[in-house]
């Protein structure tokens, strides 16, 4: 049942990429003409809009499955921190069950707590589609840091300092290189103290590295490197 549930959810998305794809290639002349003139905050939160006008009936369809199978509330805010002590609220579809005094990241102590329908919004990175309204904010742009959570900041206060030197993103190098990497990590977690000593142990470290790395050669073309990678789910170090 669940395969054939995850079967019909990707030829969906294959339909709905199918029916947009004629738009994009429509697009395409103004997008590049946009990148090379337009400021590139400008130009990320015009692409962010158009996304958000294209993606809008998908959204429509996503919040109405979360709506109608798990409750209360579709979107799930989330405190991070896009400089330090620069606090915003990044959205996501809900894709956990509620619990009072949830903090940290998720790991295997949360695992059993995740819906059917967030574990597959998860899987194609569908519940952060929301986040497009943060880019329009001004919070975040498509490709920069993953922004921390506040404890974090502020138990590594000098290795965020260095990483949120270039504004957070959607997705990024380290998102990209280590993130299932974290996720294997993190998943053989049974507490949230577990979790918590390997993530600040052996994740944050890494990702701060990774970080670091992308921001000393950050690019409008490495950008689109990486972007072009998170659609491909690969990626190149070299």
């Amino acid at each position: 049942m669940k395969t054939a549930r995850r079967w019909l959810i990707r030829l969906v998305l294959v339909a709905y990429i199918l029916a947009i794809a004629p738009i994009f290639l429509l697009l395409l002349p103004l997008v590049v003409l946009a990148a090379l003139i337009l400021p590139e905050r400008i130009f990320f939160m015009a692409c962010a809009l158009g996304l958000l006008i294209l993606l809008a009936p998908l959204m429509l369809v996503i919040a109405l499955v979360v709506l109608i199978r798990d409750g209360r509330p579709i979107l799930y805010a989330s405190e991070r921190m896009k400089a330090p002590g620069e606090p915003f609220n990044l959205l996501k579809f809900r894709t956990m069950r509620m619990a009072e005094g949830d903090q940290g990241v998720s790991g295997g102590d949360k695992v059993s707590r995740i819906t059917a329908t967030g574990a597959v919004l998860r899987d194609k990175r569908l519940d952060e589609l929301p986040q497009l309204i943060n880019i329009l904010r001004g919070d975040i742009t498509f490709v920069g840091p993953r922004p921390p959570l506040r404890r974090y900041v502020e138990m590594f206060p000098e290795t965020y300092a260095e990483v949120l030197k270039v504004p957070p993103g959607i997705t990024g190098m380290a998102t990209l290189a280590f993130h299932r990497r974290e996720e294997a990590l993190l998943s053989s977690c049974r507490t949230r103290e577990e979790t918590e000593a390997v993530y600040c142990r052996r994740c944050v470290p890494r990702k701060a590295r990774l970080d670091i790395l992308y921001a000393r050669h950050r690019s409008v073309c490495s950008d689109f490197k990486l972007l072009f990678a998170t659609i491909f789910r690969r990626i190149s170090l070299h």
